[in-house]
């Protein structure tokens, strides 16, 4: 890209853009530990030219968004480790800087897990803290974390794998509220009926709705599921009416316990254009899928 960048609804509404793949994929790859619970969100405090080297190997690839190594950075999270409110929400804003250092002709998504990445018990995958948690608990959890994205920069905010419609409702409230672009990404699972639902069983469609109405909200899709249930997906969110989102894992499963991938798996490039052709228009990978991915991927969309 030369020049000033246009505004992402812009280059959204002229044609697919390139997201980037997994970032703890990339830096496990190379060499970084992202064992612990804090996930990629440790290297922004011990580590942060690797994250920089990182995005920048995705920008070489071909993605036109860098992704933030916020996903699991949270205040709660960062206590847990021993770090205090004001140096977590100090590395979130970092998160920001260094995506725009290692791909500065891109748009920077700050990156927005949902509650259960904290846990890092995999909840993520199940929804289940929804049982405990109010809309109001959701928000509150989700608002010092956005708002410093937002304030460090980031062109969007990515409100990525969530698994409930009760933590989507919330993530929608603070965008409209904060005033800042989003995109909201499910993680979902296809029925042998063919019918996409949220990981808590609700169904897709209804989730996807709440969008219509949000000012803020440049796309909807799912993010970290398998290839496959991309199209049935896809054609759920088309039910907001905004263009689409799609960034699948590898195929691969995650065992929460053993903290390890299970299986094998790829993301088929030729199934892009399907993906395309149903409205996607941010395009990219997410676990287990490296630079090598993200340049099949953008070749395909090019």
């Amino acid at each position: 890209m030369d020049g000033v960048l246009p505004p992402l609804t812009d280059a959204l509404a002229a044609g697919p853009v390139v997201l980037d793949g997994g970032l703890s994929t990339e830096l496990e790859a190379r060499g970084h530990d992202v064992s612990s619970a804090l996930w990629s969100a440790r290297l922004l405090r011990d580590e942060p030219e690797a994250v920089v080297a990182a995005h920048a190997a995705f920008a070489a690839a071909g993605a036109q968004v860098a992704t933030t190594a916020s996903y699991q950075a949270t205040v709660e999270g960062f206590a847990a480790a021993g770090v205090a409110r004001d140096e977590a929400l100090a590395l979130v804003a970092r998160s920001v800087e260094l995506a725009r250092r290692g791909a500065p002709d891109g748009w920077v998504a700050g990156s927005v897990g949902p509650y259960g990445a904290a846990l890092a018990d995999g909840s993520e995958y199940t929804g289940a803290y929804c049982d405990r948690l109010s809309v109001a608990d959701l928000r509150a959890f989700h608002r010092p974390r956005m708002a410093a994205l937002a304030e460090a920069g980031a062109d969007v905010l990515a409100c990525e794998t969530v698994p409930a419609a009760a933590e989507a409702e919330a993530l929608l409230a603070e965008a409209a509220d904060l005033g800042v672009p989003v995109w909201l990404s499910l993680t979902t699972a296809v029925g042998a009926d063919g019918v996409a639902r949220t990981r808590r069983g609700e169904p897709a469609v209804d989730v996807f709705a709440m969008a219509r109405g949000v000012d803020v909200v440049v796309a909807v899709g799912v993010n970290c599921v398998p290839p496959g249930a991309v199209g049935a997906s896809l054609a759920a969110a088309a039910s907001s009416g905004r263009p689409l989102v799609a960034y699948p894992n590898s195929g691969e499963g995650w065992d929460a316990a053993g903290r390890r991938w299970t299986g094998t798996g790829g993301v088929d490039a030729g199934a892009v254009p399907g993906w395309v052709g149903a409205g996607a228009r941010l395009v990219g990978g997410c676990c287990r899928v490296g630079p090598a991915g993200i340049t099949a991927l953008a070749a395909t969309i090019r």
